[in-house]
């Protein structure tokens, strides 16, 4: 959470709560691993604790982590594939409809697409077939 600043969208809880789903899904936080203290959140972010733990409770809201006792909070098992699941269909709701219609607009090809995206290598690699 080093690189973690505020801004006013949204309120700090829920931009902590999606920075912890970040690292979950980008494999920085892995199932079993601890999160951080609250206090030490708190402090290193200069919130308040409180703040930290309403986001740290909307996580366990969604089963995402638990609560054990003196420990602290940890990882769930299954978050990530939790997330990833609740992400894809979000992303294919909200917003593939205006991906897909900007790419018909543009007349684009699926190897357009591939070509063009970053760190694929070749279309076929990037599908599978090389």
């Amino acid at each position: 959470m080093k690189d973690l600043e505020w801004n006013d969208s949204q309120p700090i809880y829920r931009q902590l709560r999606d920075r912890v789903v970040a690292m979950i899904l980008d494999g920085v936080l892995s199932e079993g691993d601890p999160l951080p203290s609250v206090r030490n959140v708190a402090a290193e972010y200069r919130v308040n604790p409180l703040t930290v733990l309403k986001g740290y409770q909307q996580l366990a809201d969604e089963q995402l982590v638990e609560k054990r006792r003196g420990l602290g909070m940890f990882i769930n098992s299954g978050a990530r594939e939790t997330l990833l699941k609740g992400e894809r269909e979000r992303f294919l709701r909200e917003q593939w409809p205006a991906i897909h219609a900007t790419i018909q607009r543009l007349g684009l090809t699926p190897e357009d697409l591939l070509d063009a995206a970053p760190n694929t290598g070749s279309s076929a690699d990037a599908v599978g077939e090389g």
